[in-house]
């Protein structure tokens, strides 16, 4: 199987278990934009008059490599990607500066 669309899965089958195990207090949306690779899990709702747009978790895909973007939840998404088979080195966690990456055991971009 191509890299690329074994990354895709990857990512497709985490957000999908991740966000089925979720407790949903509001409209809860995945987003699979395969175009241009990006992937998102969010809530969205109102609370009154207040609006409710969060993201949970996103990942996207770029040169190659899988980039978390944000997690606001216990998971552990780059172990989870790396157990799926996703080589550690293609997993940049986007979220962290630039500067603590090569201090973590996956890519550093």
């Amino acid at each position: 199987m191509d890299r690329l669309v074994m990354y895709r899965n990857a990512i497709k089958r985490l957000l999908s278990e991740y966000h089925l195990g979720g407790v949903a207090t509001y409209e809860s949306q995945l987003i699979f934009y395969e175009v241009r690779d990006h992937y998102l899990w969010l809530d969205l709702d109102w609370d009154g008059s207040r609006r409710i747009y969060h993201p949970i978790m996103h990942f996207d895909i770029k040169d190659g490599r899988i980039w978390i973007q944000e997690n606001m939840t216990d998971h552990d998404p780059a172990e989870d990607l790396s157990a799926l088979g996703v080589e550690r080195l293609d997993i940049v966690l986007g979220l962290h500066p630039p500067f603590k990456r090569p201090y973590t055991d996956y890519g550093v971009a």
